[in-house]
């Protein structure tokens, strides 16, 4: 039987939810519920982070200090490294990091170690949603059976459980978690009522799917059709430069067609916690029924090589333009964010082209006004405590080729020009401004 009780909590919002994970997924919820009147407990392991965030102080641009502050003063949020908490909350949702390990297979660890320390104070009429991205059955083989077992609960009879994949785009201004379409899954209909309920009192559209594991599909569908697509036009940038045309003017002008095309824009590499990663969720998930998934391997192989492709045409530039070599030469790296206008750095393509410009005997500099010191790399640790340079202007001087991998808008590209000897561009970031100088080059 539905619990009354917990459906009135959330009609009238008395409804409390605690948030296992106060991070780029993590935040943007909490900032969304409390600013429809909600209250959150916040979760972490990470001490600072919650000492931070208690102090009204925030470690994200997508989420700054002020919301923070604001969502303190009013006492509708407060974070906490107490798992002993999540007791008092009525809906828990986990919004923790789903990487691959070095073999590019799935690491739940974070998944399965938050529902375990859940399991431990797991109540009836409690509703757990898992948000974070994961292959299809990982709410119900992995996460329901371990709330049961610890708990001695049962699952749609004394607590409920959900799949809700996030969706985010950091830095884009059009778009926030309270005005994305949110899927909703879950296996039963009293479940599934629950859930779209719940995000129904704090979000603008809510959308429930057939069961969870459609909801999981749905999210890894979304960025396996970004990752194929960005490949294709990676794949078709290499041959198209080989015949002296610019992939650029071609997309420009295909995506005048009204239909049948999508434009993708093509880069130095892959970056983010979701388009490097999920496809190979479904990859690892295939092979258990013995299906092949060709696009999506063939996409990541081509994806992957792309930051390869940069360093040889930064040594073919720098041999045919200035007779130098890659090695003893200094470079400026310009924007080591995965994308522009954020400071989230993680799998960044920036970080491998660094590494093997390093490895081909380069001097790496960096500027990113975004992000003043690299910090916790796992694959590449050398990187680690590399600091901006604090003037972009001289350190463009003073190198011989400026590579531009993030194109943050605040960067000075006029100055840029002016000061370079040899602008590397991948983004087509400053021919997009009107500048058409003979020393800029693209990649």
């Amino acid at each position: 039987m539905m619990s009354q009780s917990l459906i009135e909590k959330i009609k009238n919002k008395t409804v409390r939810t605690g948030i296992i994970g106060l991070g780029y997924v993590g935040l943007p919820l909490m900032h969304s519920i409390c600013s429809s009147g909600g209250a959150v407990l916040g979760f972490d392991i990470a001490e600072d982070k919650v000492v931070k965030l208690n102090h009204g102080e925030s470690y994200l641009d997508t989420v700054p200090s002020h919301v923070i502050k604001a969502h303190r003063d009013s006492h509708l949020f407060e974070a906490t490294t107490d798992f002993d908490r999540l007791a008092d909350v009525d809906v828990i949702v986990i919004c923790v990091p789903t990487p691959l390990n070095k073999h590019k297979e799935p690491d739940l660890s974070y998944v399965l170690n938050s529902t375990s320390e859940i399991s431990k104070r797991l109540r009836q009429e409690q509703l757990v949603i898992l948000e974070s991205t994961t292959y299809p059955g990982t709410l119900t083989d992995e996460v329901v059976p371990l709330l049961e077992k610890n708990s001695n609960l049962i699952c749609g009879k004394d607590f409920y459980a959900a799949f809700s994949p996030e969706r985010e785009d950091p830095g884009n201004p059009d778009f926030e978690t309270s005005t994305i379409p949110k899927i909703v899954g879950a296996d039963t209909e009293q479940e599934r009522t629950i859930a779209t309920a719940y995000y129904e009192a704090f979000l603008k559209s809510v959308v429930p799917v057939a069961s969870s594991g459609t909801a999981e599909a749905i999210k890894l569908t979304e960025n396996i059709f970004r990752a194929v697509n960005i490949a294709l036009v990676n794949e078709l940038k290499v041959i198209y430069s080989k015949m002296g045309i610019d992939i650029w003017d071609v997309i420009e002008g295909a995506k005048t067609k009204p239909f049948g095309y999508m434009p993708f824009y093509p880069g130095p590499g892959l970056g983010g916690h979701c388009i490097p990663i999920d496809p190979f969720y479904l990859t690892w998930k295939a092979r258990e029924i013995d299906t092949p998934t060709r696009f999506i391997e063939l996409a990541g192989e081509i994806n992957t090589q792309m930051p390869r492709y940069v360093c040889d045409e930064v040594s073919r530039l720098l041999s045919r333009e200035k007779a130098i070599a890659v090695n003893g030469a200094n470079i400026l790296i310009l924007g080591v964010s995965y994308k522009k206008n954020i400071n989230d750095q993680r799998e960044s393509p920036s970080f491998p082209i660094m590494d093997i410009l390093k490895e081909w005997g380069a001097n790496i500099s960096y500027y990113d006004p975004h992000i003043p010191e690299i910090t916790s790399l796992r694959e590449y640790p050398q990187l680690v405590g590399l600091t901006s340079v604090q003037n972009v202007v001289e350190a463009c001087e003073s190198h011989d080729a400026v590579l531009l991998l993030t194109d943050h808008d605040l960067l000075p590209y006029e100055d840029i020009v002016k000061s370079s000897g040899m602008v590397i561009d991948t983004r087509n970031a400053f021919a997009s401004r009107g500048f058409s100088e003979g020393h800029i080059f693209k990649a």
